[in-house]
């Protein structure tokens, strides 16, 4: 069985401002990037990883990787993304080889994922078809109308807060991803994508500490984790 990840981080990151694109902000001293690089790196499970950016910055990624003395002579490849998440995936699904069995899909801004869970999704994946990783939700959801005004109060314990990393066998997200572009459906994760095709996809429990770092404070709170000692 070979596995191959494709993390993405072609986003600029509006939402957390400054004048560095999300992926090459520090946390505390290494690039967001490069932290997520090494987790998927030491997972045993990982062959190969296809990691996605902005067209316009691939020179300089290319240059932070080559320079890197963990990662310079890891198998990575450098692909340049699209206008959306989608799209920057189904690139980075062209640069996967007919040899890998299993994709994992995985976004950049969460850079504390820990290999076994990385290695715990390839092997659901192998079994099964098509993993996710969440959480159940611990606050109550409300379906909410337009002007605000509740509509609906769905049972908890139905629901889960999805993360990534997203495993699948290969045929899977090949063919949900050619589906969405002839159909032109466009999903908020790759699982609705084998949803929409009617695969099953199921969900593993994840982790606390698998964070997305989207505003300022997620920032904060991720190098609080590194300088207290909570993530390893």
């Amino acid at each position: 069985m070979k596995a191959t990840a494709i993390i993405v981080a072609a986003g600029e990151g509006l939402r957390i401002g400054g004048k560095i694109s999300k992926p090459y902000l520090p946390l505390c001293g290494r690039a967001m990037v490069l932290r997520t690089l090494d987790r998927f790196f030491a997972a045993r499970s990982i062959e190969q990883v296809v990691l996605v950016v902005a067209a316009g910055e691939l020179p300089r990624c290319e240059e932070i990787l080559k320079g890197d003395s963990l990662l310079a002579r890891r198998p990575w490849i450098l692909q340049s993304g699209g206008a959306t998440r989608q799209q920057s995936v189904k690139a980075g699904l062209e640069k996967i080889g007919g040899d890998a069995d299993i994709v994992v899909i995985h976004d950049g801004a969460r850079p504390f994922v820990s290999p076994g869970l990385i290695d715990r999704c390839v092997e659901s994946a192998n079994q099964i078809g098509a993993v996710v990783v969440g959480l159940p939700a611990r606050d109550t959801i409300k379906f909410v109308s337009d002007d605000h005004r509740i509509l609906s109060t769905p049972d908890r314990k139905a629901l889960w807060e999805i993360q990534t990393p997203q495993a699948f066998r290969r045929e899977v997200i090949v063919e949900a991803h050619e589906w969405a572009t002839r159909a032109g459906f466009t999903a908020t994760d790759d699982a609705m994508l084998a949803e929409q095709i009617g695969k099953p996809v199921w969900v593993i429990e994840g982790e606390k500490t698998n964070l997305k770092i989207t505003m300022p404070e997620d920032l904060w709170l991720a190098e609080a984790m590194i300088r207290e000692g909570r993530i390893p």
